[in-house]
């Protein structure tokens, strides 16, 4: 028997890794649209009012950040693939623990792991893709995640409807997670063979590294807290509209909670599916054409969504064409520190922008929930627009600085 010659070993083993890539992604999509699925049955079990989600949120999103942050330097120690396998296993154990949690306060204390899980795999697989993987495979991975979000509802949602109730779904989901973690165990080996990316890309922004160390210019301070400006208001924009878009079409466009629903998983698809197909141009078009596109095509799309005198299918369409044109920017734009800033700056950088992405996707639209208090749902979407209006001036400025 004749063995495979080394550079086609190689070249599969870098195959299966991408697969392994986008699988850690799938992994880390399936619990984050979970909690709101179960939420309201979680709170009559535990006896919590609606308001307690936000202690949870919090937690959420405090563990997510600090292990966001203390990320680089893990994977400096023991490498990416033992940080993904081991978080995943994380997430796998924390959602076990939540399907026999006997009080509040053992939700509050699992989701310190499952947060910080989630914060460890986001950081170290964008980093990872960005220094090893062109723009087409960091919107695909960002795809895998949707996959995974879509999946971990519908989980759920088929455990609610059984006679276990949330607990079950939750342990599913954390034997799922389970199951990942220990295919990223044995896959480690695959990890020797990180492809070099710069050797092999198409993507126009990094001509310039063709066959030679990248020339970066002077670094400025100001692009290094721009990067993650950018992230904040960019997640800002996509989860205010994700959050409020139901209450706004139930509340003041007169249409019905079912049919919402569907608008919102409607938006919420067309992002998914929107970057899987951004993918297909990616590195023809570069990243920097790919995020003004999609931040243009977004507020149109807006502002569409936006004014309430527009007929309900133009409102509906617009809504839609918000949820494309955000698919490449997230992508694209967490592609860029690679190409922006010296690796070591990058590593630092991607860690800032997740943490920013927290943030964005907590806190700020929390606080349109204060505006729609104030002045009214219709004041929420005006919000999202000048949030993106924003952006597209921030990422102009970036581009000129790095």
């Amino acid at each position: 028997m004749t063995s495979m010659p080394p550079a086609a070993s190689a070249r599969a083993a870098s195959i299966l890794l991408l697969g392994i890539v986008y699988l850690s992604f799938v992994s880390l999509g399936l619990p984050d649209a979970v909690m709101g699925v179960a939420w309201p049955a979680m709170r009559l079990q535990m006896g919590q009012p609606l308001a307690a989600m936000g202690i949870l949120t919090i937690t959420l999103m405090a563990s997510a950040v600090t292990s966001a942050w203390l990320t680089p330097r893990l994977v400096a120690v023991v490498g990416t693939g033992a940080v993904v396998a081991g978080s995943c296993t994380l997430t796998g154990l924390a959602l076990c623990g939540f399907s026999v949690a006997p009080s509040f306060g053992w939700l509050v204390l699992l989701a310190v792991p499952l947060g910080a899980g989630g914060g460890a795999v986001d950081a170290s697989m964008n980093q990872f893709v960005a220094a090893h993987y062109t723009s087409r495979h960091m919107n695909w991975l960002h795809g895998f995640w949707g996959m995974g979000a879509a999946t971990g509802p519908v989980v759920m949602g088929l455990a609610l409807a059984s006679a276990g109730g949330w607990a079950v779904g939750a342990r599913h989901i954390g034997l799922i997670q389970l199951g990942l973690g220990v295919v990223l165990w044995f896959a480690l080996p695959l990890w020797r063979h990180s492809p070099g990316k710069s050797s092999a890309s198409n993507d126009p922004d990094d001509k310039p590294i063709r066959g030679a160390s990248k020339a970066f210019k002077p670094l400025a301070m100001q692009a290094l807290w721009l990067s993650p400006l950018c992230f904040l208001l960019y997640v800002a924009a996509e989860m205010g509209t994700y959050l409020w878009a139901a209450s706004l079409l139930v509340g003041n466009r007169g249409i019905g909670l079912p049919e919402a629903g569907i608008w919102v998983s409607v938006y919420f698809a067309s992002i998914t599916l929107g970057r899987f197909s951004a993918g297909l141009f990616a590195n023809h078009l570069g990243n920097r054409r790919l995020i003004a596109l999609g931040i243009a095509l977004a507020t149109v799309g807006a502002l569409l969504f936006a004014l309430p005198t527009l007929p309900h299918a133009l409102n509906l369409a617009g809504l839609v064409l918000m949820g494309l044109g955000c698919a490449p920017v997230f992508p694209s734009l967490m592609h860029e520190p690679a190409r922006r800033f010296a690796p070591e700056v990058a590593r630092k950088v991607i860690a800032w922008q997740m943490m920013a992405s927290y943030a964005g996707g907590s806190v700020i639209p929390a606080a349109f929930g204060l505006i729609a208090t104030w002045l009214g749902l219709e004041a929420v979407m005006p919000m999202v627009v000048l949030m993106l209006i924003v952006l597209a001036l921030a990422v102009r400025r970036l581009n000129q600085l790095s």
